[in-house]
This record gives structure tokens, C-alpha cells and sequence, in this order.
């Protein structure tokens, strides 16, 4: 085979391997029925869609959408329960307007998940891994007053459980320790 031909051989290669979703990789589906697969294609959007919406709850400090996402007793870190999580998201709504109101500049708060990777634990039950970083601030140049400013990264490892058809988080771990990844 000539250089030319290994060469195109080798791109085809790595085009059809980028084309393979990296579920079909990361775990064995051969062995699910088509009808599973379709299950588990949903159960992976309504898991995208699950930790966006925790996402956008914890930015806009909104605590009942916020518990909304966890099951009864979830838990996050050693805040557990639908109560304790709405107070831990209402005190951190209300430590931002103090220091807002003592005038420190404070932007919106954003929060990033970044390469996601779903394992599937059973039917009904998963752990999501993922790195993670808080932001603040939405723009304005490096060294201004309005400059995005870092308030956390790391990652984490969250156990869903799906009841009555409905992803939710059990446990919500951002600081795993190698063990728990």
C-alpha cells in the first residue's frame, strides 16, 4: 500500500471512529436489546437535560427549582433534604446581596460541567462524572472591575436514580476523593 493510500486509509479510520458516539465506546450496549438502547438514549437526554436545569437553578439562586432536582433525601455533600437544600441556595442568594450591598462587585454566577461521562450503575440508578468551575461576571477585560473572576473548579461524581420514569440526583459530590471517582 502506498503512503498516499495508509494515509487516507488512516483518516477514514479516524473519521468513522470520531462518527462511533462515545457511549457505544465507553460501555459494551451490544448486549442491550434495541429496545433497551432506546431506553437508554433516553435516559441519557433526560440525565443532560436533569443537570442542566440544576445548573441553571443554582445561577439564578432559585431554591425550590433548585431541590426540585434531587430525590426527597438527596444530598449535597452533607446538605441533605429538600429543605436544607433550598436553605443552602436562599443563603447563598442572601450572602451575595450583603457583600453586593457593602459594595464589593459581584457579576451573575455561571457554572460550567465540562467533559461529562455517564455510567450506568443499573436500569434505574447511574453516576455521573464531570469537571466543574463557578464564574462569576459575564464579560468586561481581564484586570477591569467587570472581569470574570474564578470562584471554584474541580470535579465531581453524582449518583442519579431514576423513580417513576424521572431522573434525579441522590447524591451530589464535588469534591470526590480518588476512591469515590
Amino acid at each position: 500500500m502506498t503512503l498516499a493510500r495508509r494515509t487516507t486509509a488512516a483518516a477514514l479510520g479516524a473519521l468513522l471512529l470520531a462518527a462511533v458516539p462515545v457511549a457505544a465506546l465507553a460501555e459494551d450496549t451490544a448486549l442491550l436489546t434495541p429496545e433497551q438502547l432506546a431506553q437508554r438514549h433516553a435516559d441519557r437526554e433526560a440525565i443532560e437535560a436533569l443537570m442542566w436545569r440544576y445548573d441553571r437553578a443554582l445561577d439564578h439562586y432559585d431554591p425550590d427549582a433548585y431541590a426540585a432536582n434531587f430525590t426527597p433525601d438527596g444530598a449535597f455533600g452533607p446538605i441533605k433534604g429538600h429543605e436544607a437544600l433550598k436553605k443552602m441556595i436562599t443563603d447563598l442568594a442572601a450572602g451575595q446581596e450583603a457583600r453586593r450591598q457593602a459594595g464589593e462587585t459581584i457579576g451573575k454566577m455561571h457554572h460550567f460541567t465540562m467533559n461529562p461521562w455517564l455510567e450506568f450503575t443499573g436500569p434505574d440508578t447511574a453516576r455521573f462524572h464531570y469537571y466543574h468551575q463557578t464564574v462569576f461576571g459575564t464579560g468586561g477585560r481581564i484586570g477591569s472591575p467587570t472581569a470574570p473572576v474564578m470562584a471554584a473548579a474541580g470535579q465531581g461524581v453524582d449518583d442519579l436514580v431514576k423513580i417513576d420514569g424521572k431522573w434525579y440526583i441522590k447524591y451530589r459530590n464535588v469534591a470526590p476523593t480518588r476512591e469515590q471517582e
